[in-house]
């Protein structure tokens, strides 16, 4: 790609970014001003990723590079509705609207003795300890991150005090829309003490209308045997644009969960990576994506084991129909002195119309000797013979399908461990199966059988 194509695409980003700086962006605090000065540089000496770059390759962000956003200035019309279709009971609730903390929607009415969480900007204003780990997501491969990083401004701050264990979910509701097409980069940062315990959920929404474009990076630094579960739920409109960035390091004998579901948005984009830094680590990342229509879905995830004893397990599964398009890559890497490492990786995509297709691509680089990773890859569609048997027994065609994708979901839907949540991501996963069947019955197609192919 030429210097002056890459130059055209990111002058709209940096003419907006000159009046967010001349604007609002204006006062904010030195390190602040620091990590954009260097977000900035990253972003322009690399600019807009092609599908001439290898971990771009089957994801073409045209659409969303092309597109004129403005930064979220306004709000959506009464958000409230929003909020209240995904409020969980009892959780202790941060919204972030149009990337800055929105407290007249939030909810810290009870928050736990040892949990400390709120805006982001605040934190930094005040010199908060916990921001000395703002920035140490890597940004030299990840451009988005990058663009994020160069529009620092808010976000929201979740710090666990050593030993405590905080029972009462803690809610993050990202909201992008307003007036126009808007573009937003929030900023989460999680700083778990040891020996502590929670459970974060990420609802991102975005509002009818134009097309809009959230751009999430998150941090997460897990300290000695703590215990972390993170759920990343997206639910972007059919024109939404969404690309996420997580990054956690891991100390001994810690553990974190990251569970994504994907349930709508034109390109999604997640990066996930994680660096298990100290002996006994342990990471999973699980992830269940529904992509219909003409939409776009590619999760990219890296696992990092650079000390002894540590495991890793993966399992990421998509139901595509129409003409959507799925992409996982998922690279293990095994550091020279890291023995004893124990990864396992498994992509399986059930595809429901002949239309679909989905690239896969595990990479394991291991430099030890004495480990044990696998990887697993499996595409097919849905078992005919098993659907003739429920049809048999007095189901209907749309009963026996629903069972069957509902069981082939619910190995990752069932692992989240906050039952309001998962009720809630059971009935929209449903509820747009049901939209895409009704479309399927209307058009006459019935998707054929297709094989499944097994790789270890």
């Amino acid at each position: 790609m030429s210097t002056a194509t890459l130059d055209e695409r990111q002058a709209p980003y940096l003419a907006e970014l000159d009046r967010f700086l001349r604007g609002r962006g204006d006062a904010a605090p030195a390190r602040v001003r620091t990590l954009r000065e260097q977000g900035l540089a990253r972003f322009q000496s690399m600019g807009f990723p092609s599908t001439r770059d290898e971990a771009w390759r089957f994801t073409n962000v045209q659409a969303l590079t092309s597109t004129p956003f403005r930064l979220g200035d306004g709000v959506p019309t009464n958000p409230m509705p929003l909020v209240q279709r995904v409020a969980l009971p009892g959780a202790v609730r941060l919204v972030l609207l149009n990337g800055r903390f929105a407290p007249e929607l939030s909810d810290l009415s009870a928050v736990p003795t040892g949990l400390k969480v709120g805006s982001l900007a605040t934190a930094l204003a005040q010199g908060a300890p916990e921001c000395s780990h703002l920035g140490e997501a890597p940004m030299d491969a990840h451009p988005f991150a990058a663009l994020n990083t160069a529009f620092l401004e808010d976000g929201a701050l979740i710090a666990i005090r050593k030993g405590a264990v905080i029972d009462t979910p803690i809610h993050i509701v990202v909201i992008t829309g307003g007036t126009g097409k808007t573009m937003v980069h929030p900023r989460v940062l999680l700083v778990a003490g040891e020996a502590s315990q929670a459970t974060v959920s990420l609802t991102l929404l975005t509002s009818a209308g134009e097309a809009h474009y959230t751009n999430l990076v998150t941090e997460a630094v897990i300290g000695e045997q703590a215990h972390i579960e993170c759920v990343l739920d997206q639910r972007g409109t059919e024109g939404a644009f969404l690309t996420s960035n997580l990054h956690v390091s891991v100390a001994r004998q810690g553990t974190f969960r990251l569970r994504t579901v994907t349930l709508g948005g034109r390109i999604v984009r997640n990066d996930a990576s994680a660096l298990l830094a100290g002996e006994g680590a342990h990471v999973d990342f699980d992830g269940v994506y529904l992509v219909d229509g003409s939409g776009l879905v590619d999760n990219h995830t890296t696992i990092d084991h650079a000390t002894p004893h540590c495991t890793s397990h993966e399992l990421y599964k998509g139901i595509l129909d129409g003409k959507a398009r799925a992409v996982f890559n998922g690279r293990i890497i095994v550091r020279l002195d890291a023995q004893k490492t124990d990864a396992k990786q498994t992509n399986r995509a059930l595809l429901l119309s002949n239309d679909a297709t989905i690239n896969s691509n595990p990479q394991l680089e291991i430099f030890a000797d004495d480990v044990k990773c696998t990887h697993g890859a499996a595409v097919g569609q849905l078992d005919d013979e098993a659907l003739f048997y429920l049809r048999a027994r007095g189901l209907t065609e749309q009963a026996a399908r629903d069972l069957l994708i509902h069981a082939y979901a619910g190995e990752v839907l069932g692992r989240i461990s906050v039952p309001g949540l998962r009720q809630q991501l059971e009935r929209e996963l449903f509820r747009q199966l049901e939209r895409d069947l009704a479309e399927h019955t209307q058009a006459g197609a019935v998707p054929a059988a297709g094989a499944t192919v097994d790789q270890e």
